[in-house]
């Protein structure tokens, strides 16, 4: 691989200043059940990455699996500016499982920053609804609207802080909540929904973002990321109260820079119509009101 500082991509769409590097596993530990994050030192990616893009990475040195897998970023350290950064994954295949076996030292190949991110949050009430893994871009998305963090070269600053945040969680059951605890200690209000009623609202996590919507003080915003049949929901509901939604992503991706056309989802045209975009670069980020669902 080539050092960071000397490769730059120039394709179209993509992030222009994306990099190749080889980083060094600083940091791996288990957040929930079958749910780890892993620090990477890298900072060349660090320090330009903004809430909601995403990175490849791969195992150095293995070429099976040969593709890297994307994965978002949860959030940056180290000093201004920052040296590296996290991610957060489930346990579901054979890339994650061989990224469980990773210790600390080890070596990952990476590419990124990838995508378009979330926009800067509006005041008012922001709502965010994750399912699954999905909890995973937002702990940064948190610390930027706060103020008590600022992504990207040159930095991206938030004029006005929303007035709340409201963090809707959903999981199978309570085992596989992850970062709750980073959550509120940034003083946020966190909801909670599993499918088993182990913990929070006995239901879907779509039940709380209604809740919301029905109340006294509507999100002003709605940020979203996980399963699609829960996205496709939260696109209704808000579509239907006419409140902003952006739309992450999780659409499976072989190359993560454009060439391949595998993570294609149709997205709705000015005229009504619909045409294909790709989402590792014209996404993943997308208004809710502009993703068809099949």
């Amino acid at each position: 691989m080539t050092t960071a500082s000397a490769t730059e991509f120039c394709l179209p769409g993509l992030v222009r200043t994306a990099v190749q590097s080889r980083a060094t596993v600083v940091e791996h530990v288990q957040m929930a059940r079958n749910t780890w994050r892993m620090r990477l030192k890298c900072p060349e990616i660090a320090r330009q990455i903004l809430p909601g893009q995403f990175f490849m990475v791969r195992l150095a040195g293995r070429s099976d699996p040969l593709l890297g897998r994307p994965f978002a970023l949860y959030d940056v350290h180290g000093n201004d500016p920052p040296d590296s950064l996290d991610f957060g994954y489930v346990v579901v295949g054979k890339m994650t499982s061989l990224l469980e076996s990773v210790r600390p030292g080890d070596a990952v190949e990476l590419w990124g920053p990838l995508g378009n991110g979330f926009p800067l949050p509006p005041a008012g009430h922001l709502a965010i609804v994750a399912g699954g893994i999905g909890q995973t871009p937002f702990l940064a998305v948190v610390r930027e609207a706060l103020k008590r963090r600022t992504y990207g070269l040159p930095a991206r600053h938030v004029k006005e802080s929303p007035e709340r945040i409201t963090l809707c969680y959903g999981v199978r059951s309570k085992q596989y909540l992850a970062g709750v605890e980073e959550f509120e200690r940034e003083g946020i209000d966190v909801r909670i929904a599993t499918d088993d009623g182990s913990a929070g609202h006995h239901g879907f996590v779509t039940d709380l973002l209604r809740q919301l919507l029905e109340g006294h003080t509507p999100p002003s915003a709605v940020y979203c990321c996980g399963p699609e049949p829960m996205m496709h929901a939260v696109s209704r509901l808000t579509v239907s109260a006419k409140v902003p939604c952006w739309l992450s992503l999780e659409t499976p991706m072989a190359c993560g820079f454009g060439a391949c056309f595998s993570c294609v989802t149709k997205v709705r045209q000015d005229d009504g119509t619909w045409d294909y975009r790709r989402v590792c670069v014209e996404g993943p980020v997308f208004p809710a009101n502009q993703i068809v669902f099949e």
